[in-house]
């Protein structure tokens, strides 16, 4: 497994990450043992997951059950900042509130420390200021070792970037953004805000909700037990036209040069700029196998153009 800096910091992630939101929901506990045990041996090294996953708390609580002294062979990442509890008295980015959601955290991971502490997404009622030297304290106490963030827009990037420096706090090194072959928005503003101040990308959705995979045919029902037809929002925002006829030419570029549509799909976020982790969920021990695997064609400049004008048009 090969191994990155996550931006400009000296933390080192595995290229694929495994994305945590499963545990608690979609796999039961064995499964879920399987499933983490199984990424370790492979070499994943970052496991990303939040206190809202799985029922506020059921995804950290399933890694605390399951890493053990496992723990120290992980790069263990989680969030705070989106609602905990349902009259808005858990949530944000305040000093008060972060001091309470660390230990939350902690507890729920039977863990003394996390790795990368991210804000889940911008708090609109907390000065900056205020979030960084929270943080900053955190890392001071060894609770936290690095900070990052999700969901920004790339001017509150540029904001937190600049009031790190002021402030003499520790500054974020990461950014969690979605962005795949067929969301590629980040491009136009944060990807580059992410390069100027050295934020690793780590991007989530890279398989857009499992379009990338090429198991949704036009004309044919979801599979049941699938995402696009649990959750029809989610189908009607991936599965248009557009990206349908999009996915149709990335499959045939992917089979001419021998290879499928999900290895294309790792693959170019693997060979794009700032990204340190591919972060994907796995339901079973073998999806992690094949994510893994799929991360390991290494694009060349022209056949990185030849995908530039099959997504773009």
């Amino acid at each position: 497994m090969q191994l990155r800096n996550l931006g400009g910091s000296g933390l080192r992630v595995s290229v694929v990450g495994l994305g945590c939101n499963n545990f608690g929901q979609r796999t039961d506990p064995d499964t879920s043992r399987k499933v983490i045990h199984k990424a370790i041996d492979l070499g994943v090294t970052l496991f990303d997951t939040a206190d809202i996953y799985a029922g506020q708390g059921g995804s950290e609580t399933v890694l605390g059950d399951v890493l053990g002294d496992r723990r120290k062979d992980i790069v263990l990442a989680t969030k705070f900042s989106k609602p905990m509890a349902a009259d808005g008295t858990k949530q944000g980015a305040s000093r008060r509130y972060i001091v309470a959601a660390v230990e939350a955290s902690l507890k729920r991971l039977k863990t003394d420390w996390i790795d990368l502490y991210q804000q889940h997404d911008y708090d609109e009622l907390t000065p900056i200021d205020e979030t960084l030297r929270a943080l900053d304290d955190l890392i001071r106490a060894g609770k936290v070792r690095y900070i990052g963030n999700s969901n920004f827009p790339a001017w509150r990037i540029a904001e937190a970037e600049y009031v790190a420096r002021a402030l003499g706090t520790h500054r974020f090194v990461s950014c969690q953004d979605e962005y795949s072959l067929v969301v590629r928005d980040i491009e136009k503003d944060l990807l580059p805000a992410a390069q100027e101040y050295k934020l690793g990308l780590l991007p989530f959705f890279p398989l857009a909700s499992g379009l990338l995979t090429g198991k949704y045919q036009r004309g044919a029902e979801a599979p049941a037990h699938t995402r696009f037809a649990k959750m029809p929002a989610i189908r009607d925002r991936y599965f248009t036209e557009v990206n349908l006829v999009v996915v149709d030419r990335l499959k045939a570029f992917a089979e001419s040069h021998g290879k499928s549509l999900l290895d294309l799909a790792f693959s170019w976020l693997a060979c794009r700029p700032q990204v340190s982790s591919v972060i994907a969920g796995a339901t079973s021990p073998e999806q992690i196998e094949q994510n893994v695997k799929a991360a390991s064609w290494q694009l060349g400049a022209e056949e990185m153009a030849e995908i530039d004008t099959i997504t773009k048009g």
